[in-house]
């Protein structure tokens, strides 16, 4: 591999990582259960990534590659963890938290969002679950960057006013 091969593949990558990252990131955090052990994870994932980039023939295939990487290495972690148990006739308290709390504010979150008309339900798609920027969502809606933003900022100011989102956060 000639210098100049193994700079464009640095340059390639490094940008890869830099536009895909933070939408990596959150992937990685719904793995994992703190946004240390979700940097962690990319982290390993990306380093698998990088020395199989010359084998990823399809650059749309990358971020599959890396989600995969991410899944089987927090499958071997979880497998390595072993469950010690200890017997014994005392029972510890212990103080059990409610996680139920994640999935129905996801549930509502959700809810609200498919209430939005198609296009502001859209923008914000792509904005802030696809993590596209402005002018990438433009060029892939074809309309211009400030239509973009006033889509955008209709679509939060109306979740704002969402009356099961005001009862969510009156409750939490």
């Amino acid at each position: 591999m000639t210098e100049t091969t193994r700079q464009s593949r640095y340059a390639e990558f490094s940008r890869y990582v830099t536009e895909r990252g933070p939408a990596l990131l959150r992937m990685a955090q719904s793995l994992t259960n703190n946004p240390s052990d979700a940097e962690d994870l990319l982290q390993a994932a990306l380093v698998k990534t990088f020395f199989a980039w010359d084998r990823i023939s399809n650059p749309n295939a990358r971020d599959g590659y890396v989600r995969r990487a991410m899944v089987n290495t927090q499958i071997s972690e979880w497998r390595r963890r072993r469950l010690d148990i200890y017997p014994t006739n005392d029972i510890p308290e212990q103080r059990v938290d409610d996680p139920t709390w994640k999935s129905d504010l996801h549930d509502v979150v959700h809810r609200a969002i498919e209430r939005l008309p198609d296009r502001q339900r859209e923008t914000l798609v792509l904005r802030y679950y696809q993590d596209l920027s402005e002018a990438q969502i433009a060029e892939r809606l074809g309309v211009t960057i400030g239509t973009v933003k006033s889509t955008i900022s209709r679509a939060v100011a109306r979740l704002r006013r969402d009356a099961d989102l005001i009862i969510e956060r009156a409750t939490t």
